[in-house]
């Protein structure tokens, strides 16, 4: 089993930064990526970010540029570090992980960008 447990999400104002974290613990070594995924209000959900157990990147090209994905020492850590934010970006945020046991989510955590 992995279980994730997330945090950073908040209010900030268009251009500003916020960075996410997300602690997987568990049955870590099982994991081959992680990430993280969006959902505003009445849209699909959308992958944001993810890195792999290798250290390999993905991106949304909405976030390229702007967003940045990196593991912790221990690599069952990741943390999203997201500049310059626009009112768009606005959604709940949740941690992803996924192995060779399955597809895992955080609860999500809600990040408010104001214009």
């Amino acid at each position: 089993q992995v279980q994730l447990v997330e945090s950073g999400g908040g209010l900030v104002q268009a251009g500003g930064s916020l960075r996410l974290s997300c602690v997987a613990s568990g049955s870590i070594y099982s994991i081959n990526s992680m990430g993280w995924y969006r959902q505003a209000p009445g849209k699909q959900r959308e992958l944001v970010a993810a890195i792999t157990s290798g250290g390999s990147t993905n991106y949304a090209d909405s976030v390229k540029g702007r967003f940045t994905i990196s593991r912790g020492n221990t690599q069952n850590t990741v943390y999203p570090q997201m500049n310059s934010l626009k009112p768009e970006d606005t959604a709940v945020y949740s941690c992803n992980a996924w192995g060779t046991l399955g597809n895992y989510w955080g609860q999500g955590t809600q990040v408010t960008v104001s214009s």
